[in-house]
This record gives C-alpha cells, structure tokens and sequence, in this order.
C-alpha cells in the first residue's frame, strides 16, 4: 500500500477548503482516508493553513509520499524542514537539542515573513481605501461645483432679466416722455 499525503477538498462550489490527508493512493480523492493531518483555507490572504507537524513528519518518514501542493504546503509550515533535519539526527551529523534549534529559528523567522507580508497587506488596502476616497471626494467636489455654476447662471439671468426689465422701464418711461413732447410740439 504506498500512502499519500495530499488534499481532500471540502466546503462549497467556489469556495474551496481542504483537509491535508494521509491516504491510501488507489481511494478517491474525497474518499476514505487514514489520518487527517491539518486543513488549508486558500480563499484568505495569507492563505490559512494548520498542520499537525509531528504527525506529518511521521508518515514522512514511512514513507508517505506528498502530492505537489501537499509538499508546498509542508515547506510552507515546516515539516520538510522538521524530516530534513531528523534525518541529520539519525545519521549523526546533528545532535537533537541542535536540530530543534535550528528549527525553532526557521520557526521564528517564517513567523517574522508572513507577519511582514500581513503588515504589508494591511498598509495596501489602507492605501487603497484611502486612494478611493480622495478619489470620490474629487468626484463629489467636482459635481458640487458644477451645480453651483449651473446655478450662478440662472441667477445671473434672473439678474440680468430684472436689469432689462429695469432698464426696459426706463427706456419705456424715456419713450413716453418723448412720445408726450412731440404730441405737444405737434399741438403747439
């Protein structure tokens, strides 16, 4: 029996989640399997993923061979890292207490990346947000103006009516005046 260590896919249509499994190669992909190791959600960034290392580095070291992902996945979180140095144990090239802190730094400094890539994250959508806003306030600013000019306009030509009708007024009264002096001239 060669086992695998691969995903099962769960959750709905179009929004994956996945199990990490020990399997036996010849099941179904969604079918019976021997050990769950952890669950990877790819929908997030960064990507949620939980590992139970030690038990992934067990069936490592039988022999369980990981499919493509299965294997980014437990570079990603260690056990690649955890078997490489066991195996330097076992051969006697490291000692235990110096395997462990080798990756226990390896740990912390994985920690360190993906905190930096969150923080980095966060500071673009911030940004982003921010972009988006100035961005509408413009907008609104812009609309706010061209309605103020649309308005001026018509109170100009409110203005400019009641000047004409003014003028006009006086331009009427100015005409009648003159229309009066000639009929006097003409009766005189």
């Amino acid at each position: 029996m060669s086992v695998k260590i691969r995903l099962q896919r769960r959750g709905k249509k179009g929004k994956p989640y996945f199990w990490i499994i020990a399997a036996d190669s010849r099941n179904k992909r969604d079918g019976k399997f021997i050990e769950k190791l952890g669950h990877y959600n790819p929908t997030t960034n960064p990507a949620q993923i939980e590992l139970d290392v030690d038990t992934a580095v067990k069936w490592l070291q039988n022999g369980a061979q990981p499919t493509d992902t299965a294997r980014a996945i437990l570079s990603y979180k260690g056990a690649l890292m955890k078997n490489h140095l066991a195996g330097g144990v076992r051969k006697g090239a490291l000692t235990e207490e110096q395997a462990e802190a080798k990756f226990n730094e390896w740990l912390e400094n994985k920690r360190d990346s993906i905190d930096h890539k969150k923080v980095s994250l966060s500071e673009a959508k911030d940004k982003e947000k921010a972009e988006k806003l100035a961005a509408e306030k413009a907008v609104n600013e812009k609309r706010a103006a061209e309605a103020a000019a649309a308005a001026a306009p018509e109170e100009e030509v409110t203005e400019e009516a009641e000047t004409s009708a003014e003028e006009g007024e006086a331009t009427s009264a100015i005409d009648q005046a003159a229309a009066e002096a000639k009929e006097d001239n003409k009766e005189a």
